[in-house]
């Protein structure tokens, strides 16, 4: 039986908890809660380095670590997720909820403990930023799919063909759960780390973090074919000058630009 750590730290303000909150995903942290002032991770137990864990946290803020066992987390997570609404663009909700109405697309998923649902200011941008793509008949890849929600959206808009791809286990079972659930016959879902398996592609949406961005900036770009659009995300303000670099390197040029809550997204064109 797997054990499982919560770490609750309190006080922290809302943009600081979201900047901390890119920092523990990068040390296996793999879920959140935002209650009032206070942020709560999750990580497994066997994958927990207090020493990483203490350079990465604000002064003046506090923390608990609590052990926890083997639970149903999908329960869990099912009490407290609720729709997502981007305009009148995408409703994003569970399959228990009511339709969604006044919205052009509504994505149904499966709640579970991952990143993607709609709820992370990155995901939210990584949507805004797509509305302005045109994906009717396009070839899309997906690195990083998480649930897939990019993926089914990318369908949902008339691509021709998705490659989503993730190095997660978890994340590929889920994905596929709900690229099904949504009826997206043309994504297909891929294990792997990197692009190699991917075909060449008139766009390419990746919301991972900056450190896998950078790392792959060169594979991104030799995948992306010419005149075509990259969208990033998973990436803090701080860091764009480092992001927009590396890419316009790889030939692309920034295209537009979204902030929220200390994160941002970029739209680029090769």
């Amino acid at each position: 039986m797997k054990v499982y750590l919560k770490v609750t730290v309190s006080p922290i303000s809302q943009e600081a908890s979201e900047i901390l909150m890119a920092q523990l995903a990068e040390i296996g942290f793999y879920a959140f809660e935002e209650p009032e002032k206070t942020l709560v991770g999750y990580i497994i137990k066997s994958d927990y380095n207090e020493a990483d864990f203490m350079s990465s946290l604000p002064e003046k803020t506090g923390f608990i670590v609590e052990e926890l066992a083997d639970r149903n987390w999908n329960q869990l997570w099912e009490a407290d997720f609720k729709p997502v609404v981007v305009d009148d663009f995408v409703g994003i909700r569970a399959g228990f909820h009511p339709e969604l109405s006044g919205v052009l697309h509504e994505i149904v998923i499966t709640p579970k403990m991952s990143f993607g649902t709609g709820h992370h200011a990155t995901t939210e941008m990584m949507v805004r930023l797509m509305r302005g793509v045109d994906f009717m008949g396009k070839k899309v890849v997906d690195f990083g799919t998480g649930t897939g929600v990019l993926s089914i959206l990318a369908a949902m808009s008339g691509a021709s063909s998705v490659y989503a791809v993730d190095n997660d286990e978890w994340s590929i079972d889920n994905a596929v759960e709900n690229i099904q659930h949504n009826n997206c016959k043309s994504v297909e879902v891929h294990l792997a780390a990197d692009l190699a398996g991917a075909p060449a592609s008139d766009i390419i949406l990746a919301n991972i973090n900056l450190n896998v961005l950078l790392a792959h900036a060169s594979e991104i770009g030799d995948k992306v074919l010419s005149s075509g659009i990259i969208i990033l995300s998973g990436v803090l303000e701080t860091d764009e000058e480092r992001l927009v670099s590396s890419f316009e390197n790889e030939g692309f040029l920034t295209v537009r630009k979204i902030n929220k809550g200390g994160w941002m997204a970029l739209m680029m064109k090769k």
